[in-house]
């Protein structure tokens, strides 16, 4: 990055995209931006369904020197020669997820909006930590990650932190001195032109 304290960019895949056109996609946003890692973030539990788009991601991404990373599914990390897995239930699973994959996988753990349970995660053994949604949105229970939040974890917890979910142009600004990491995906994916979504979404930060 030409800045050292500039967020990098943490991108995740649709829930649902075709195999026959979304790796293009994501060839075009990775190739226009400084993208740190890639999760496959879809919302089925078939294996089948994972395993395919996951054997295509990895050879579009990999070949852009960008890691890969799944969501949830532990088992399929090493099998589908994955650099790790995202975690979605806190801290609850990074100590035993840690041991399974070893030292040299990647291991992240959504924490919502909670500092103890990012706390909790970094001393398991988590990389970085995701505190999320940081905008508005009627999923969940609406509570939201703030400025604060990352403002204090910026200050004295040395573990990465992730801002995800809702993000716009305003929170960008707000929230680019105090985290390491944007996580951008639905924010984007909705465009025509997903690499200009994202510069637009980014253009705060140059």
């Amino acid at each position: 990055m030409a800045e050292l304290d500039k967020p990098q960019i943490y991108l995740l895949t649709p829930p649902e995209f075709e195999l026959s056109t979304f790796p293009a996609d994501l060839a075009s946003v990775v190739d226009a931006h400084d993208i740190s890692c890639v999760r496959l973030t879809m919302a089925t539990n078939d294996e089948d369904r994972l395993s395919r788009a996951a054997d295509v991601l990895r050879e579009t991404v990999h070949a852009r020197d960008v890691a890969l990373v799944i969501d949830s599914h532990v088992g399929l990390t090493e099998k589908l020669g994955l650099d790790g897995v995202h975690l979605t239930d806190g801290a609850r699973s990074v100590r035993k997820v840690r041991k399974t994959l070893g030292t040299d996988a990647i291991i992240g753990a959504f924490c919502g909006a909670s500092r103890h349970d990012g706390m909790t995660a970094g001393e398991a053994g988590a990389d970085y930590v995701v505190f999320g949604p940081v905008g508005e949105t009627s999923l969940g229970d609406g509570t939201q990650a703030t400025s604060d939040l990352f403002a204090w974890w910026s200050e004295m917890i040395e573990v990465p932190v992730v801002a995800e979910g809702v993000l716009d142009a305003d929170l960008v600004t707000t929230l680019a001195p105090v985290t390491d990491f944007f996580g951008i995906g639905e924010e984007i994916w909705r465009d025509d032109d997903p690499a200009a979504a994202l510069a637009r979404l980014l253009a705060a930060l140059d």
